[in-house]
């Protein structure tokens, strides 16, 4: 596989989008479909196996009802 770049940054928003997502008791299909995507690509952005664009990021914090920053909050 592709080394992401970055990783260690996308496995923390990948957590955020897996946290709150279970926060509005959405599956990962639900969140895919919201945000016109596969729910496998959901699947590698939680994990942190793929990046994304800002755009992307933008639509999952609309589809989960959260302010865009709030998938930058990373607790160390």
């Amino acid at each position: 596989t592709m080394k992401v770049k970055h990783y260690d940054i996308w496995v923390k928003i990948g957590l955020n989008i897996l946290y709150y997502r279970k926060e509005q008791r959405l599956t990962q299909a639900q969140l895919a479909e919201a945000i016109n995507l596969s729910p496998n690509h959901v699947q590698r952005f939680e994990s942190g196996s793929a990046g994304c664009s800002v755009d992307t990021l933008i639509d999952v914090a609309k589809a989960l009802n959260v302010p865009l920053y709030k998938l930058f909050e990373f607790k160390d």
